[in-house]
């Protein structure tokens, strides 16, 4: 017999969700279930599924005791994600809005999550979530249709894989297909997000560096926005840059604009990214 689940569709700067609150871990969705609820024409439509359940219900959310809420988050073809920069801004937000949790301006919330606890703090502009350290990776080859030959990639994890691929113009940007999928070669071990950057001219305005930035997500394809992969592209820009490199940014992405700071802590470099992220409206579906 189906049973009837409410929902709440959110967005981060167009990067959007179905969010299913199961605060005991008593609604299992399969890829398929997922993938139907995601699917823009048959379904509810979105990027991705962000499943509120207490850490404590769920193995994997027991790995991160320090978060009462863990965020299942689902790719829109139903596999599972690492991490996801706008959905943890919009999970919080969700939580805020249900009751769920308090927050006051300046407090964090953490979050669980399967690359670890993120802490989240109400901010000016929205949500600003700590990433955590980040690492560059191997260089990638990359193939995209519209670009004339194959450009080199930056390999970059902040908690999910990243290749960030530099570009010439806006013109080369926008003249993307980024309906065929990226060739990467070598294949990173878990796929990656593949993201196409044009820095600004010029780089740096009052201490904070610019880039324009489109994204095709594993899983999803293209998105309007890409939180981790907004934090991806700053970073591999910074690091281009080289010596002299601010530590703030903001990256322009179909959807909007987001911010990147770098924080240097006792264990390393954390970035970090600040935005906006709204909930748009709740209804109802029936799961057979």
């Amino acid at each position: 017999m189906p049973r009837t689940i409410a929902f709440t569709k959110g967005h981060g700067t167009g990067n959007d969700f179905v969010i299913v609150a199961d605060p005991d871990a008593e609604i299992d969705l399969t890829e398929d279930q997922v993938a139907v609820l995601c699917d823009r024409r048959f379904g509810i439509g979105a990027d991705g599924i962000l499943r509120v359940v207490r850490s404590a219900r769920t193995a994997e959310g027991a790995a991160t005791p320090a978060a009462e809420w863990f965020m299942d988050y689902r790719n829109a073809d139903g596999t599972k994600a690492e991490m996801c920069g706008n959905g943890v801004r919009v999970f919080v937000r969700y939580l805020l809005k249900a009751g769920l949790a308090t927050l006051a301006p300046g407090e964090s919330l953490a979050i669980g999550t399967r690359a670890g606890v993120k802490t989240v703090t109400l901010s000016e502009d929205g949500f600003e979530v700590d990433l955590g350290l980040w690492r560059r990776e191997p260089d990638v080859l990359v193939r995209a249709r519209g670009l004339d030959v194959a450009r080199p990639g930056q390999g970059i994890d902040v908690g999910n894989p990243h290749v960030v691929v530099a570009l010439g113009s806006l013109a080369e940007l926008e003249a993307l297909d980024l309906l065929a999928q990226p060739i990467l070669d070598p294949v990173p071990p878990h796929g990656a997000n593949v993201e196409f950057v044009v820095p600004s001219d010029p780089l740096v305005r009052g201490a904070v560096g610019s880039v324009r930035m489109r994204v095709f997500e594993r899983g999803v394809g293209e998105t309007l926005s890409c939180g981790t992969g907004v934090a991806a592209a700053a970073l591999a820009v910074r690091y281009w840059a080289g010596d002299g490199a601010p530590d703030r940014w903001s990256v322009e992405v179909p959807g909007g604009t987001l911010g990147v700071r770098v924080r240097r802590d006792a264990d390393g470099e954390h970035v970090l990214l600040s935005g906006p992220a709204s909930l748009v409206f709740s209804g109802e579906f029936s799961l057979a």
